[in-house]
């Protein structure tokens, strides 16, 4: 129950956070619009598989430094 001179703080705020609000969420849609249209770009740049070729016998540890021959077994 309300006295007499008590406003609910309800009433005097109505639609004053409305704009404010509506920017926040279209900047957040622009910036997972944004962030999504860059994993599509970065994902094409993804190899189908990361499997080396079947006829490739390299060295499943990488190049040796220098160029030199790896001497040591795995």
């Amino acid at each position: 129950m309300l006295t007499a001179g008590a406003m609910p703080l309800a009433v005097t705020d109505v639609g004053k956070a409305a704009p404010l609000g509506l920017l926040v969420i279209l900047l957040l849609c622009l910036a997972v619009y944004l962030l999504g249209r860059s994993m599509a770009t970065h994902l094409k740049k993804v190899p189908a598989s990361f499997d080396p070729p079947a006829g490739d016998p390299e060295d499943p540890r990488g190049p040796a430094p220098d160029g030199e021959t790896r001497t040591d077994t795995p």
